[in-house]
């Protein structure tokens, strides 16, 4: 990919939205791990995910992460899990919101699915805690 490929307006918008809800940390780290072979994917995620859904008007941020929390954990995504509940943060969403997004995923997709993202959102807001009691800030 060239950089003039990047120069998108979606992908600009992408990478806008994208910072703004996992934060400049992670996409800072995701664009340095890039190499030549994930670099289409990148793009892609970036354009697709962050400049065309992520950014549509009708939902806010807040909703978008407790609807992508719920299909997370019901496909076992365990990592992005952990990812989408940090990023909570940013999008507004609560504790309470994703209990109940969690709650419907034992409903309709299983309470093991539910459980385990149960274990996974736990230990994400503990260490978000962690880090804002050690004079960090949760984002």
């Amino acid at each position: 990919m060239t950089d003039s490929s990047r120069e998108t307006e979606r992908y600009r918008q992408g990478l806008q939205t994208r910072r703004s809800v996992l934060g400049d940390a992670h996409v800072d780290g995701a664009l340095a791990r890039e190499t030549p072979f994930d670099r289409p994917f990148q793009q892609f995620i970036t354009e697709g995910a962050w400049g065309t859904l992520w950014s549509r008007p009708g939902w806010t941020k807040r909703e978008r992460s407790i609807v992508t929390i719920a299909l997370l954990a019901a496909l076992g995504h365990h990592e992005e899990v952990a990812m989408h509940v940090r990023a909570t943060a940013r999008t507004g969403a609560t504790m309470d919101d994703i209990c109940e997004a969690l709650m419907h995923v034992a409903v309709y997709a299983g309470v093991p699915a539910a459980n385990h993202a149960f274990k996974i959102a736990k230990a994400v807001y503990a260490e978000m805690d962690a880090n804002t009691e050690d004079g960090g800030d949760k984002k």
